[in-house]
């Protein structure tokens, strides 16, 4: 095969209609683009108009709404990325681990709200980590390992007597007001 020889697929270009061009091309004079006014023009943006009626996206009704500026924004980390982390050299196992010396070690670019501990890949050296939540599967991997998971911001479990007082009381009747 030569240079000169290279081309196209079959109908992989079209050849650019001319337009204005008279009358008998048909496509003169207003090029296809109907008569005057905004669509004639170039720039025309008209996502969503219904020429005045109201449009489909304000006739339908809005329900429910978006509580994302409260979410949280936990990092996920596997235990694999742990493990090959410890082998390179970049974290130490001995101590505790934490948001802060994962993010010094370059393994997390940002703490976030907090870190969650995933158990995809396999470890094998015991380390103490503290994280704001861990799936039961990284718990087992961890412990297997020797090591301990702490999960921080956990409140303890409420003691019965606190339970007792949140139960609800009984709705009162509008003559128990009087």
């Amino acid at each position: 095969m030569k240079l000169n020889e290279i081309r196209d697929n079959a109908g992989a270009h079209y050849r650019a209609k001319r337009v204005g061009r008279g009358i008998g091309s048909g496509k003169g004079k207003t090029s296809g683009r109907g008569g005057k006014g905004q669509t004639a023009r170039t720039g025309v943006a008209l996502n969503g108009f219904e020429g005045g009626q109201t449009p489909l996206h304000r006739r339908l009704p809005k329900r429910g709404f978006n509580n994302k500026i409260f979410q949280k924004d936990f990092k996920v980390i596997n235990l694999g990325r742990l493990q090959q982390a410890i082998d390179a050299g970049k974290l130490a196992a001995e101590g505790g681990l934490d948001a802060a010396k994962l993010v010094t070690a370059g393994i997390l670019r940002r703490p976030g709200d907090g870190i969650r501990l995933l158990a995809k890949g396999a470890l094998s050296v015991p380390i103490t980590i503290e994280v704001a939540g861990a799936s039961e599967a990284a718990v087992k991997a961890v412990e297997a390992a020797g090591g301990k998971v702490v999960l921080l911001g956990r409140p303890a479990a409420e003691p019965e007597a606190a339970q007792e007082k949140r139960k609800r009381r009984p709705k009162r009747k509008a003559s128990d007001n009087e």
